[in-house]
């Protein structure tokens, strides 16, 4: 399973547009926060093509009670709060907006995954046998960097995107 994994967003409507086309290629996305405004959730559905989407709020998704609307509205999308547990295809991921709260999960080893984002920082770390990863932000403008990843769940690769 290809799964887009993106976090910081914050509304640049034009870069979710410029991810389309790896976005069509995935199976999944997950959504480490900061969509910000709710037109911002509704671009990602119309990239995802009916697809699953799962996703967390972050310490800027101010409108979230109209975010959370928009997803109850479509079956494949699931927004969890400030924190997510799943399964996906065999991985136990954990999702969360902060590096503070990502490495002691991480450290547990009680996940195979764990994403988070909100500093805006690419990283990659192996901890035991868990994946910690912030897939940057797709936002560009604090790193003027607009990447994500795309993980290969069978093959354990990952593919950093840059936009």
């Amino acid at each position: 399973m290809r799964v887009a994994i993106v976090s910081d967003s914050h509304d640049n409507i034009w870069k979710v547009d410029a991810a389309r086309p790896y976005l069509a290629q995935a199976d999944l996305l997950l959504h480490c926060g900061d969509w910000v405004a709710p037109f911002t959730l509704k671009r990602f559905i119309e990239a995802m093509n009916g697809k699953p989407i799962h996703g967390i709020f972050g310490n800027n998704d101010g409108e979230r009670r109209i975010l959370a609307q928009i997803a109850s509205a479509h079956d494949q999308v699931h927004l969890y709060g400030d924190f997510a547990e799943l399964e996906v295809d065999g991985w136990r991921i954990a999702l969360t907006h902060y590096p503070e709260i990502a490495r002691p999960l991480a450290a547990s080893g009680k996940y195979d995954l764990v994403c988070y984002g909100h500093n805006h920082q690419a990283h990659e770390e192996r901890i035991g046998s868990t994946l910690l990863l912030n897939p940057g932000e797709l936002f560009g403008g604090l790193t003027g960097q607009s990447r994500f990843v795309i993980l290969d769940t069978k093959t354990r690769q990952i593919a950093w995107i840059d936009l």
